[in-house]
């Protein structure tokens, strides 16, 4: 058949060759991708790195030509692909080629599989389209995928709705649909974002399994040259639609030579030193750490007695909240009069103590209980025992009144901020809502004043009151995000999984920030995350959280360097590229 690939001998699966690309948009032709040049080897992984905007994502989609005709534009000297030009393949030859022979894992699997068709028949369609199985061949290949890529129950999984499953097992899913046919070439686009570091390490070895299995070339698509470090063999750094440096993983990220390179190597939280910073990409496109590590570390290292200093006068003081006992459930099963039956027990029976300037990093899988009990905190979520006690007042006795009157104390920086902004009102609007509510100022023009100081102080300008969160990146929206919860003045601010979606380099940008600001104001922090890695540059002190329990609860250091739990080990160790960062 015209429509089918043939295997060939001696060449690379893949070889692209100055691929330039282009969107249509304020009237007018703006390149995207500027005459990139790669190449993928049979058994092999490409990795390609860099961040938003660079154009990592629509390469790999103009591959597979599933960029917008109208709106696109894609040209290149060359794109071979098992030694045959797809340059001039029909829709046709196209169609037949994805899914079969080029397959694509997508970077939100929530929204690449369709909400009204069960998980099972989704992937099987793919088999009855190009392998041309019936109804019954196809259910029995899928449920062998689905154990295959280890998903439990893989007959229920088949039954479910995409919504009815986890994150991680929606991801697998969808890797199951990818490998369907075994196809050549695997392109995995940011697979492993916003997942549970243990969660991203299963995925990993799973692809890795995969590849090794089926002998599949891939291309691995990430901002994080960590991730690379696990699963890469080649890697090309991409900034401003330019591969500017590309080789063997190993090489490069033990001599990288492009500053933009270097600067997302030294963005990622260190995991041997601790520092009063992180150093950002603009800084080393500037010049401005030529020194490398040895001038990062000289400048900026935060010493192990000044730590220790902080630390004595730190926990001197009275806390500023108290957790005693603290229960959180859901009822699970409800009979016929309402009488409920079983619980899941999201928080059960979990006690600290915050300090005034403290960052208390709160670590865990989803499901272990940690965003329950930062919502228990603010009474998003009521609870069902113990008690909580914020600057000597009980605020879970409080009534509602009252309790509105504490919540300014008490601010909380949700983990999606474009979700948590009402997207009808600009900016300027959405950061004076609260202190128009809270009456902190006296007038509007006052009012005005406030939100532009607040805006400037986490990085942006009076320009941007009028705007609409669509408007902004999100490294900006999360900004809007801190400074509205800073509006109010508030004494303990709950960072809710708040980096985790970002860019390393915007990652970076924004804890820079956040510890600025807690300098700046006396804030205290309860600091909620699944990255390890990125709360131990922000802690004082992590509390590890497991089913709904209390695992651990140490100084961060210490407990990064001797954990005493099982299951705080296995999330360190799960820590992307952390063997090979600290050799």
């Amino acid at each position: 058949m015209e429509e089918s690939i043939s295997q060939s001998t001696g060449f690379s699966l893949l070889k692209v060759k100055g691929l330039q690309i282009s969107f249509f948009s304020d009237g007018k032709w703006q390149q995207a991708v500027c005459g990139i040049d790669f190449s993928v080897d049979k058994g092999k992984t490409l990795g390609i790195v860099g961040e938003s905007g660079s154009g990592k994502s629509v390469s790999s989609l103009a591959l597979m030509r599933l960029l917008d005709k109208q709106n696109s534009r894609v040209e290149a000297d060359e794109i071979l692909f098992n030694g045959q030009s797809l340059l001039n393949f029909s829709e046709r030859q196209m169609r037949n080629l994805r899914g079969k022979n080029m397959a694509m894992i997508f970077q939100e699997p929530m929204t690449s599989l369709n909400p009204v068709f069960r998980c099972g028949d989704q992937v099987a369609e793919a088999l009855r389209v190009h392998e041309n199985l019936s109804k019954h061949e196809a259910r029995e290949r899928v449920l062998s995928l689905f154990q295959q890529v280890q998903l439990p129950r893989p007959e229920a999984i088949y039954r479910a709705y995409p919504h009815q499953i986890s994150g991680g097992q929606k991801q697998r899913v969808m890797i199951a649909m990818a490998i369907s046919c075994k196809p050549d070439l695997l392109i995995a686009d940011e697979p492993t974002t916003a997942l549970d570091v243990t969660v991203q390490k299963d995925i990993l070895l799973l692809l890795k399994s995969l590849q090794k299995q089926y002998g599949m070339g891939m291309i691995f698509i990430t901002h994080d040259l960590a991730v690379i470090a696990e699963l890469a063999d080649d890697v090309a750094v991409m900034h401003q639609g330019k591969i500017v440096e590309q080789g063997p993983v190993k090489n490069l990220l033990e001599n990288p030579q492009h500053p933009y390179t270097k600067g997302l190597l030294a963005c990622r939280p260190p995991l041997k030193i601790r520092l009063k910073r992180l150093p950002v990409v603009r800084e080393f496109m500037e010049g401005r750490w030529e020194g490398g590590a040895n001038q990062i570390q000289q400048e900026l290292q935060f010493s192990d007695q000044e730590r220790k200093l902080l630390h004595e006068q730190m926990y001197l003081k009275q806390p500023i909240l108290t957790v005693d006992q603290v229960k959180a459930w859901f009822p699970l099963r409800k009979g016929l009069l309402g009488r409920t039956y079983d619980h899941v027990k999201a928080v059960d029976n979990v006690s600290f103590e915050v300090f005034p300037g403290e960052t208390l990093g709160l670590v865990g899988e989803s499901g272990c209980g940690k965003t329950t009990l930062g919502r228990t905190l603010l009474r998003l979520q009521e609870l069902n025992g113990g008690q909580i006690t914020f600057k000597g007042q009980q605020i879970n006795l409080l009534d509602k009144q009252s309790f509105r009157k504490m919540r300014k104390h008490i601010q909380i920086i949700f983990q999606d901020p474009y979700s948590s902004l009402n997207p009808r009102m600009s900016i300027g609007n959405a950061i004076a809502e609260p202190i128009l509510v809270h009456r902190l100022a006296r007038s509007a023009k006052e009012r005005r004043e406030k939100v532009i100081t607040l805006l400037e102080e986490v990085g942006l300008g009076a320009e941007h009151y009028y705007r609409y969160p669509h408007e902004f990146s999100g490294g900006q929206r999360q900004r809007i995000s801190i400074a509205r919860a800073l509006a109010v003045e508030p004494e303990l601010i709950i960072c809710d999984e708040s980096v985790s979606a970002l860019d390393v380099s915007v990652q970076a940008q924004v804890l820079n920030l956040l510890n600025r600001l807690k300098a700046e104001r006396g804030l205290t922090y309860i600091f909620i995350s699944h990255d390890l890695g990125v709360v131990r540059f922000m802690s004082d002190r992590i509390l590890v959280m497991k089913d709904g329990h209390m695992e651990e609860l140490a100084e961060a250091d210490t407990l990064f360097q001797q954990p005493q739990s099982d299951y705080t080990k296995k999330l360190i160790e799960a820590v992307p590229g952390i063997k090979f960062f600290e050799n």
